[in-house]
Protein backbone atom coordinates (compact mmCIF):
# COMPACT_ATOMS: atom_id res chain seq x y z
CA UNK A 1 0.00 0.00 0.00
CA UNK A 2 1.63 3.49 -0.84
CA UNK A 3 2.20 5.72 1.84
CA UNK A 4 0.05 8.59 2.14
CA UNK A 5 2.62 11.57 2.02
CA UNK A 6 2.73 15.69 1.66
CA UNK A 7 5.06 17.97 2.33
CA UNK A 8 4.64 21.83 2.87
CA UNK A 9 6.73 25.17 4.08
CA UNK A 10 5.43 27.26 6.24
CA UNK A 11 6.42 30.44 7.89
CA UNK A 12 6.06 31.14 11.54
CA UNK A 13 6.50 34.07 13.75
CA UNK A 14 9.36 33.36 16.56
CA UNK A 15 10.35 35.36 19.44
CA UNK A 16 13.74 35.69 18.55
CA UNK A 17 13.08 37.35 14.97
CA UNK A 18 10.93 40.86 14.40
CA UNK A 19 6.88 40.98 13.46
CA UNK A 20 7.91 41.38 9.99
CA UNK A 21 10.32 38.33 9.66
CA UNK A 22 8.82 34.56 9.09
CA UNK A 23 11.00 31.50 9.78
CA UNK A 24 10.48 29.03 7.24
CA UNK A 25 9.41 25.55 8.17
CA UNK A 26 9.44 22.32 6.76
CA UNK A 27 6.64 19.65 7.67
CA UNK A 28 6.70 16.33 6.27
CA UNK A 29 3.10 14.78 7.11
CA UNK A 30 3.21 10.62 6.78
CA UNK A 31 -0.10 8.27 7.45
CA UNK A 32 -1.19 11.81 9.41
CA UNK A 33 1.85 11.87 11.43
CA UNK A 34 4.01 15.52 11.63
CA UNK A 35 7.46 15.58 11.12
CA UNK A 36 8.57 19.67 11.37
CA UNK A 37 12.39 21.35 11.17
CA UNK A 38 13.53 24.72 10.79
CA UNK A 39 14.71 25.30 7.08
CA UNK A 40 17.10 27.81 9.16
CA UNK A 41 15.88 30.08 6.14
CA UNK A 42 14.21 33.38 7.30
CA UNK A 43 11.79 35.78 5.17
CA UNK A 44 10.01 38.86 5.42
CA UNK A 45 6.22 37.86 6.44
CA UNK A 46 5.22 40.06 2.72
CA UNK A 47 7.47 38.34 0.46
CA UNK A 48 6.20 34.28 1.50
CA UNK A 49 3.49 33.15 -0.34
CA UNK A 50 1.28 30.98 2.19
CA UNK A 51 -0.61 29.16 -0.77
CA UNK A 52 2.35 28.32 -2.74
CA UNK A 53 4.27 27.79 0.29
CA UNK A 54 7.75 29.65 -1.33
CA UNK A 55 9.11 33.07 -1.86
CA UNK A 56 6.87 35.64 -3.93
CA UNK A 57 8.78 36.94 -7.29
CA UNK A 58 11.55 36.08 -9.85
CA UNK A 59 14.07 37.86 -7.52
CA UNK A 60 17.57 36.42 -7.23
CA UNK A 61 17.11 36.36 -3.39
CA UNK A 62 13.56 34.49 -4.19
CA UNK A 63 14.92 32.15 -6.68
CA UNK A 64 17.90 30.90 -4.14
CA UNK A 65 15.56 30.41 -1.26
CA UNK A 66 13.22 28.42 -3.24
CA UNK A 67 15.64 26.13 -4.78
CA UNK A 68 17.09 25.30 -1.58
CA UNK A 69 13.64 24.79 -0.22
CA UNK A 70 13.26 22.44 -3.88
CA UNK A 71 16.41 20.33 -2.39
CA UNK A 72 15.26 20.11 0.82
CA UNK A 73 12.08 18.33 -0.57
CA UNK A 74 13.84 16.21 -2.67
CA UNK A 75 15.64 15.38 0.26
CA UNK A 76 12.63 13.77 1.93
CA UNK A 77 11.64 11.69 -1.70
CA UNK A 78 15.48 10.23 -1.38
CA UNK A 79 15.00 9.69 2.62
CA UNK A 80 11.83 7.72 1.66
CA UNK A 81 13.06 5.74 -1.16
CA UNK A 82 16.07 5.32 0.90
CA UNK A 83 14.25 3.96 4.00
CA UNK A 84 11.82 1.46 1.54
CA UNK A 85 15.04 0.16 0.00
CA UNK A 86 16.63 -0.98 3.33
CA UNK A 87 13.27 -3.31 4.14
CA UNK A 88 12.20 -0.51 6.46
CA UNK A 89 8.67 1.23 6.82
CA UNK A 90 8.88 5.22 5.77
CA UNK A 91 7.39 6.74 8.52
CA UNK A 92 7.73 9.93 11.00
CA UNK A 93 10.15 7.94 13.42
CA UNK A 94 12.49 6.46 10.62
CA UNK A 95 12.34 9.75 8.62
CA UNK A 96 13.55 11.99 11.55
CA UNK A 97 16.51 9.10 11.86
CA UNK A 98 17.56 9.49 8.45
CA UNK A 99 17.34 13.74 9.17
CA UNK A 100 19.34 13.90 12.15
CA UNK A 101 21.78 11.04 11.10
CA UNK A 102 21.28 8.96 13.81
CA UNK A 103 21.20 5.08 14.22
CA UNK A 104 18.96 2.96 14.64
CA UNK A 105 19.93 1.92 18.14
CA UNK A 106 20.57 5.88 19.16
CA UNK A 107 18.40 6.56 21.71
CA UNK A 108 17.41 10.36 21.86
CA UNK A 109 15.85 12.75 24.80
CA UNK A 110 12.53 13.54 22.92
CA UNK A 111 11.90 9.93 21.74
CA UNK A 112 12.64 8.36 25.50
CA UNK A 113 10.33 10.91 26.92
CA UNK A 114 7.49 10.99 24.51
CA UNK A 115 8.01 7.30 25.19
CA UNK A 116 7.65 7.31 28.41
CA UNK A 117 4.61 9.91 28.15
CA UNK A 118 2.33 7.42 26.42
CA UNK A 119 2.59 4.70 28.93
CA UNK A 120 1.69 7.66 31.71
CA UNK A 121 -1.04 8.68 29.54
CA UNK A 122 -2.22 4.70 28.87
CA UNK A 123 -2.55 4.12 32.67
CA UNK A 124 -4.53 7.56 33.23
CA UNK A 125 -7.30 6.43 36.11
CA UNK A 126 -5.12 3.10 37.02
CA UNK A 127 -1.93 4.17 38.22
CA UNK A 128 -1.48 7.72 37.63
CA UNK A 129 -4.00 10.84 37.76
CA UNK A 130 -4.06 13.23 34.34
CA UNK A 131 -2.55 15.82 36.47
CA UNK A 132 0.28 13.67 36.42
CA UNK A 133 0.34 12.95 32.78
CA UNK A 134 -0.29 16.95 31.72
CA UNK A 135 2.99 18.07 34.05
CA UNK A 136 5.54 15.28 32.44
CA UNK A 137 3.26 16.33 28.68
CA UNK A 138 4.26 20.19 29.67
CA UNK A 139 7.79 19.13 30.59
CA UNK A 140 8.51 17.81 26.94
CA UNK A 141 7.26 20.80 25.45
CA UNK A 142 9.31 22.76 27.30
CA UNK A 143 11.95 20.42 26.61
CA UNK A 144 11.36 20.71 22.96
CA UNK A 145 11.02 24.29 22.91
CA UNK A 146 14.80 25.03 24.65
CA UNK A 147 16.54 22.16 21.98
CA UNK A 148 15.03 24.58 19.54
CA UNK A 149 16.43 27.95 21.49
CA UNK A 150 19.81 26.15 22.28
CA UNK A 151 20.82 23.74 19.60
CA UNK A 152 18.29 24.25 16.97
CA UNK A 153 16.93 21.27 16.43
CA UNK A 154 13.89 19.25 17.86
CA UNK A 155 15.54 16.29 19.73
CA UNK A 156 19.31 15.63 21.03
CA UNK A 157 21.10 12.05 21.34
CA UNK A 158 21.27 11.10 25.13
CA UNK A 159 24.66 10.48 25.19
CA UNK A 160 25.09 13.98 24.24
CA UNK A 161 23.23 15.56 27.68
CA UNK A 162 25.54 16.46 30.60
CA UNK A 163 25.57 19.09 33.51
CA UNK A 164 25.59 22.53 31.36
CA UNK A 165 22.98 21.05 29.85
CA UNK A 166 21.03 20.85 32.96
CA UNK A 167 22.13 24.03 34.00
CA UNK A 168 21.19 25.83 30.85
CA UNK A 169 17.77 24.45 30.33
CA UNK A 170 17.18 25.84 34.54
CA UNK A 171 18.50 28.85 33.09
CA UNK A 172 15.82 29.25 29.66
CA UNK A 173 13.30 28.14 32.19
CA UNK A 174 13.71 31.57 34.39
CA UNK A 175 14.80 33.66 31.69
CA UNK A 176 13.06 33.32 28.44
CA UNK A 177 9.54 30.97 29.85
CA UNK A 178 9.83 33.38 33.21
CA UNK A 179 9.22 30.83 35.53
CA UNK A 180 10.32 31.11 39.19
CA UNK A 181 12.51 29.38 41.19
CA UNK A 182 10.38 26.25 42.50
CA UNK A 183 8.47 25.82 39.27
CA UNK A 184 11.91 25.58 37.53
CA UNK A 185 12.71 23.21 39.97
CA UNK A 186 9.74 21.19 39.21
CA UNK A 187 10.19 21.11 35.93
CA UNK A 188 14.04 20.16 36.22
CA UNK A 189 12.38 17.00 38.72
CA UNK A 190 10.31 15.71 35.83
CA UNK A 191 13.07 15.64 33.19
CA UNK A 192 15.61 14.19 35.79
CA UNK A 193 12.85 11.10 36.07
CA UNK A 194 13.61 10.72 32.44
CA UNK A 195 17.32 10.81 32.94
CA UNK A 196 16.96 8.27 35.95
CA UNK A 197 15.20 5.98 33.14
CA UNK A 198 18.29 6.47 30.56
CA UNK A 199 20.70 5.38 33.36
CA UNK A 200 19.26 2.55 34.40
CA UNK A 201 18.87 1.42 30.91
CA UNK A 202 22.23 2.15 30.58
CA UNK A 203 22.07 4.57 28.01
CA UNK A 204 24.10 7.16 29.53
CA UNK A 205 26.97 6.50 31.28
CA UNK A 206 27.29 9.27 33.61
CA UNK A 207 24.77 11.15 35.92
CA UNK A 208 24.66 14.54 34.32
CA UNK A 209 22.44 16.05 37.64
CA UNK A 210 25.74 15.23 39.74
CA UNK A 211 26.54 18.79 41.99
CA UNK A 212 23.70 20.17 40.65
CA UNK A 213 21.21 21.57 43.69
CA UNK A 214 17.65 20.64 43.19
CA UNK A 215 16.66 22.76 46.59
CA UNK A 216 13.49 24.71 46.93
CA UNK A 217 12.74 28.01 48.10
CA UNK A 218 10.76 27.92 51.22
CA UNK A 219 7.01 29.08 50.53
CA UNK A 220 5.59 30.67 52.85
CA UNK A 221 1.56 28.80 53.48
CA UNK A 222 -1.12 31.30 54.37
CA UNK A 223 -3.56 29.88 57.13
CA UNK A 224 -6.52 31.33 59.02
CA UNK A 225 -5.79 31.81 63.03
CA UNK A 226 -8.59 30.54 65.20
CA UNK A 227 -10.31 34.12 65.43
CA UNK A 228 -10.66 34.49 61.50
CA UNK A 229 -12.24 30.59 61.45
CA UNK A 230 -14.62 31.72 64.05
CA UNK A 231 -15.30 34.99 62.11
CA UNK A 232 -16.09 32.49 59.07
CA UNK A 233 -18.22 29.77 61.02
CA UNK A 234 -20.84 32.66 62.69
CA UNK A 235 -21.15 35.03 60.26
CA UNK A 236 -25.00 34.78 58.71
CA UNK A 237 -24.48 35.13 55.16
CA UNK A 238 -27.52 35.83 52.61
CA UNK A 239 -26.74 34.89 49.69
CA UNK A 240 -27.33 30.90 49.33
CA UNK A 241 -24.36 30.76 46.73
CA UNK A 242 -21.57 32.73 48.77
CA UNK A 243 -23.23 30.74 51.94
CA UNK A 244 -22.59 27.67 50.24
CA UNK A 245 -18.76 28.10 49.55
CA UNK A 246 -18.28 29.20 52.74
CA UNK A 247 -19.64 25.97 54.31
CA UNK A 248 -17.47 23.53 51.73
CA UNK A 249 -14.62 25.58 52.77
CA UNK A 250 -15.50 25.58 56.38
CA UNK A 251 -15.70 21.50 55.86
CA UNK A 252 -12.23 21.05 54.47
CA UNK A 253 -10.49 23.26 57.68
CA UNK A 254 -12.37 20.57 59.75
CA UNK A 255 -11.09 17.75 57.19
CA UNK A 256 -8.14 18.51 55.70
CA UNK A 257 -9.48 17.43 52.18
CA UNK A 258 -7.93 18.56 49.52
CA UNK A 259 -10.46 20.17 46.40
CA UNK A 260 -10.42 17.15 44.46
CA UNK A 261 -10.78 14.58 47.21
CA UNK A 262 -13.65 17.18 48.57
CA UNK A 263 -15.29 17.21 45.03
CA UNK A 264 -15.04 13.45 44.70
CA UNK A 265 -15.90 12.65 48.47
CA UNK A 266 -18.94 10.22 48.41
CA UNK A 267 -21.88 9.18 50.85
CA UNK A 268 -20.54 6.03 51.05
CA UNK A 269 -17.07 7.40 52.12
CA UNK A 270 -18.67 8.20 55.53
CA UNK A 271 -18.56 5.27 58.02
CA UNK A 272 -18.87 4.57 61.61
CA UNK A 273 -15.39 4.05 63.58
CA UNK A 274 -14.02 1.89 65.76
CA UNK A 275 -14.96 4.45 68.60
CA UNK A 276 -18.31 4.10 67.30
CA UNK A 277 -17.97 7.84 65.82
CA UNK A 278 -18.70 8.85 61.94
CA UNK A 279 -15.39 8.98 60.02
CA UNK A 280 -14.40 9.58 56.39
CA UNK A 281 -12.92 6.70 54.75
CA UNK A 282 -11.16 7.69 51.53
CA UNK A 283 -8.24 7.71 49.47
CA UNK A 284 -6.52 10.95 48.42
CA UNK A 285 -6.09 11.53 44.74
CA UNK A 286 -2.92 13.17 44.57
CA UNK A 287 -1.05 10.45 46.46
CA UNK A 288 -3.49 7.48 46.33
CA UNK A 289 -2.69 7.15 50.16
CA UNK A 290 -5.48 6.22 52.47
CA UNK A 291 -7.12 8.75 54.69
CA UNK A 292 -8.94 8.32 57.47
CA UNK A 293 -10.83 11.36 59.23
CA UNK A 294 -12.99 11.78 62.48
CA UNK A 295 -15.81 14.28 61.74
CA UNK A 296 -15.90 17.33 64.36
CA UNK A 297 -19.36 18.38 65.19
CA UNK A 298 -19.11 21.47 62.89
CA UNK A 299 -18.32 19.27 59.80
CA UNK A 300 -21.35 16.77 60.82
CA UNK A 301 -23.29 20.10 61.10
CA UNK A 302 -22.51 21.09 57.30
CA UNK A 303 -22.98 17.58 56.31
CA UNK A 304 -27.00 18.09 57.29
CA UNK A 305 -27.63 20.90 55.98
CA UNK A 306 -27.07 19.34 52.14
CA UNK A 307 -27.91 15.77 52.92
CA UNK A 308 -30.67 16.71 50.51
CA UNK A 309 -29.35 19.20 48.32
CA UNK A 310 -30.18 18.31 44.48
CA UNK A 311 -26.86 18.16 43.50
CA UNK A 312 -25.35 15.87 46.03
CA UNK A 313 -29.02 13.45 45.36
CA UNK A 314 -28.07 13.14 41.76
CA UNK A 315 -24.36 12.89 42.00
CA UNK A 316 -24.17 10.71 44.75
CA UNK A 317 -21.94 13.45 46.73
CA UNK A 318 -21.43 14.40 49.75
CA UNK A 319 -20.99 18.13 49.57
CA UNK A 320 -22.59 20.29 45.87
CA UNK A 321 -18.77 21.37 44.89
CA UNK A 322 -18.50 23.73 42.66
CA UNK A 323 -15.60 24.12 39.75
CA UNK A 324 -12.07 24.89 41.53
CA UNK A 325 -12.03 28.03 39.50
CA UNK A 326 -15.79 29.13 40.63
CA UNK A 327 -15.14 28.03 44.37
CA UNK A 328 -11.87 30.40 44.66
CA UNK A 329 -13.71 33.49 42.54
CA UNK A 330 -16.27 33.32 45.39
CA UNK A 331 -14.13 33.09 48.33
CA UNK A 332 -12.68 36.35 47.56
CA UNK A 333 -16.49 37.30 48.05
CA UNK A 334 -16.84 35.01 51.59
CA UNK A 335 -13.12 37.07 52.78
CA UNK A 336 -14.79 40.53 51.90
CA UNK A 337 -18.19 39.40 53.66
CA UNK A 338 -16.02 38.14 57.10
CA UNK A 339 -13.79 41.11 56.75
CA UNK A 340 -10.82 38.77 56.75
CA UNK A 341 -7.93 40.23 54.61
CA UNK A 342 -6.32 37.68 53.64
CA UNK A 343 -6.40 36.28 49.60
CA UNK A 344 -8.05 32.91 50.10
CA UNK A 345 -8.08 29.97 48.37
CA UNK A 346 -9.28 26.68 48.80
CA UNK A 347 -6.16 25.05 49.43
CA UNK A 348 -5.70 27.59 52.79
CA UNK A 349 -8.69 25.55 53.94
CA UNK A 350 -6.14 22.06 54.24
CA UNK A 351 -3.03 24.37 55.54
CA UNK A 352 -5.46 25.72 58.61
CA UNK A 353 -6.65 22.13 59.15
CA UNK A 354 -2.61 21.50 59.45
CA UNK A 355 -1.86 24.75 62.11
CA UNK A 356 -5.14 26.19 63.06
CA UNK A 357 -7.31 23.06 63.77
CA UNK A 358 -4.83 20.28 64.85
CA UNK A 359 -0.72 20.60 65.85
CA UNK A 360 -1.84 23.82 67.32
CA UNK A 361 -4.55 22.29 69.51
CA UNK A 362 -1.79 19.31 70.59
CA UNK A 363 -2.83 16.92 67.91
CA UNK A 364 0.07 14.55 67.09
CA UNK A 365 2.30 15.56 64.29
CA UNK A 366 2.40 11.72 63.05
CA UNK A 367 -1.60 11.42 63.53
CA UNK A 368 -1.93 14.91 61.24
CA UNK A 369 -0.06 13.34 58.95
CA UNK A 370 -1.79 10.28 58.33
CA UNK A 371 -5.44 12.65 58.59
CA UNK A 372 -3.60 14.55 55.49
CA UNK A 373 -2.72 11.11 53.60
CA UNK A 374 1.02 12.64 53.11
CA UNK A 375 3.32 9.57 52.47
CA UNK A 376 6.00 11.21 54.91
CA UNK A 377 5.97 12.81 57.71
CA UNK A 378 8.61 15.47 56.41
CA UNK A 379 5.96 16.68 54.18
CA UNK A 380 3.90 16.98 57.84
CA UNK A 381 6.28 18.91 59.34
CA UNK A 382 6.46 22.26 56.87
CA UNK A 383 3.37 22.69 58.85
CA UNK A 384 5.33 22.66 62.00
CA UNK A 385 7.48 25.35 60.82
CA UNK A 386 4.68 27.66 60.23
CA UNK A 387 3.40 27.21 63.73
CA UNK A 388 7.29 28.34 64.77
CA UNK A 389 7.22 30.87 62.29
CA UNK A 390 3.52 32.43 63.92
CA UNK A 391 5.19 31.27 67.65
CA UNK A 392 7.70 33.51 66.67
CA UNK A 393 5.55 36.85 65.50
CA UNK A 394 3.23 36.29 68.40
CA UNK A 395 6.08 36.36 71.05
CA UNK A 396 7.58 39.56 69.16
CA UNK A 397 4.36 40.91 69.79
CA UNK A 398 4.47 39.86 73.68
CA UNK A 399 8.20 41.55 73.64
CA UNK A 400 6.95 44.77 72.19
CA UNK A 401 4.47 44.89 74.90
CA UNK A 402 6.51 44.11 77.95
CA UNK A 403 9.16 46.28 76.46
CA UNK A 404 6.53 49.27 76.51
CA UNK A 405 5.48 48.27 80.13
CA UNK A 406 9.44 48.88 81.39
CA UNK A 407 9.22 51.75 79.58
CA UNK A 408 6.59 53.49 81.52
CA UNK A 409 7.99 51.99 84.66
CA UNK A 410 11.43 54.01 84.08
CA UNK A 411 9.44 57.02 83.17
CA UNK A 412 7.67 56.83 86.37
CA UNK A 413 10.45 56.20 88.31
CA UNK A 414 12.89 58.88 86.73
CA UNK A 415 10.15 61.43 87.47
Amino acid sequence: METRLSILFYGKKTKLNSEKTLSIYLRVTIEGQRFEVSTQRYVETSKWSVEAGKMKGNSGEARSLNQYLDNLKQKVYSYQKNIAQDGQIFSKETLRIKWYGLEQHTHTLVSVFTQHNDQLKSLIGKDNSKATYTKYRTTLDHTISFLQWKFKRSDIEISSINYSFITDFEFWLKSVQNCNHNTTIKYISNLRKIINLCLKNAWLNKDPFVGFKMTKKEVIREILTEEELQSLISKDIQNIRIRQVRDIFIFSCFTGLAYIDAKRLKRSEIVIGLDGERWIYTQRKKTDSPTRIPLLPVVQEIMEVYKDHPQCLNEDCLLPVPSNAKLNAYLKEVADICGINKYLTFHIARHTFATTVTLNNGVPIESVSKMLGHKSIKITQIYAKVLDRKLSEDMGLLREKFAAIDQKKNLKAAN
